[in-house]
């Protein structure tokens, strides 16, 4: 993982120089050696937001600074900068500086700036962080999945849990994997899964899935849920992919383990698979 920070710093820039134009996560991630998936896992993390509210945010800034500056119409700034439509750019504009696109060019009107982001990874003291490398077969899931943005993952998740045992799917799935999958880049599928009994029947609105034999990073979390495997998922990537100098990425996709609740959410014990290979 050396460079890391190097190889997010240019993709970042690569953003910076091409606002005006349609940027793709595959393009963008290609610029920091990673795969779309893992970069923008990382940079999640890292920045606390994604790489599409970046860009986003971004544009605004600009935009706010062009209406300000020059004679330049909103539906050249809007078209410039990726809006299908004056009403879609100012409703995006409204959000963001509290003002409208026109009233940007009036003197006094208070706008919003969003820097550019400059990548630095430093040491503040020692962490630790839990975790063995294993081996493990091929194995069958059967669960039920959905296809979701990047972007909205993380709100649109933990609803998909609670929908699944709201609708009684936790009397044919309880749920011992969460599996992002079939990452494209911008989305990915999520699966709620069990181990697949090949002898019981698939019902309507599931399907199975096999998981291929490989090398796993394994970490272990304990404590109440979500928090917890958070907490892991954040130092997965914001540390242990810093240091780690063994072994990279080996797919494109990752895998939560969840074991029955116990009586005291602080004894809860889960872990998080990340499919890893030799340098």
């Amino acid at each position: 993982m050396n460079g890391l920070a190097e190889g997010i710093q240019n993709a970042i820039s690569y953003i910076e120089q091409n606002l005006t134009e349609d940027l793709h996560i595959d393009d963008i991630a290609e610029k920091s050696y990673l795969s779309p998936f893992y970069f923008q896992r990382i940079f999640s993390v890292l920045c606390g937001f994604t790489v599409g509210e970046y860009i986003r945010m971004r544009r605004l800034t600009i935009a706010a600074e062009e209406l300000s500056h020059s004679n330049a119409k909103v539906i050249e700034i809007a078209v410039k900068y990726g809006y299908n439509s004056p009403d879609s750019f100012t409703r995006a504009f409204m959000k963001f500086h509290g003002v409208s696109p026109s009233a940007a060019s009036k003197s006094g009107t208070s706008l919003k700036s969003f820097a550019p982001l400059k990548i630095k990874l430093t040491l503040e003291g020692g962490t630790m962080i839990e975790y063995k490398i294993v081996e493990k077969a091929a194995f069958t899931v059967m669960g039920r999945s959905r296809r979701f943005n990047s972007d909205t993952s993380y709100e649109e998740i933990p609803k998909f849990w609670t929908e699944h045992f709201q609708n009684g799917g936790g009397d044919v799935v309880c749920g011992m994997y969460g599996i992002c999958i079939n990452a494209d880049g911008k989305n990915f599928d999520y699966m709620i899964a069990d181990n697949y009994i090949p002898w019981n029947e698939v019902p309507d609105g599931y399907t199975t899935r096999v998981i291929p034999a490989g090398t796993w990073a394994v970490f272990p979390c304990r404590g109440a849920i979500p928090k917890a495997i958070q907490d892991v998922n954040t130092k997965i990537w914001s540390e242990w992919i810093v240091n780690c100098k063994e072994y990279k990425f080996a797919g494109n996709y990752s895998i939560e383990m969840y074991t029955p609740p116990a009586e005291n959410p602080e004894d809860n014990y889960s872990e998080i698979w990340i499919p890893v290979e030799r340098v």
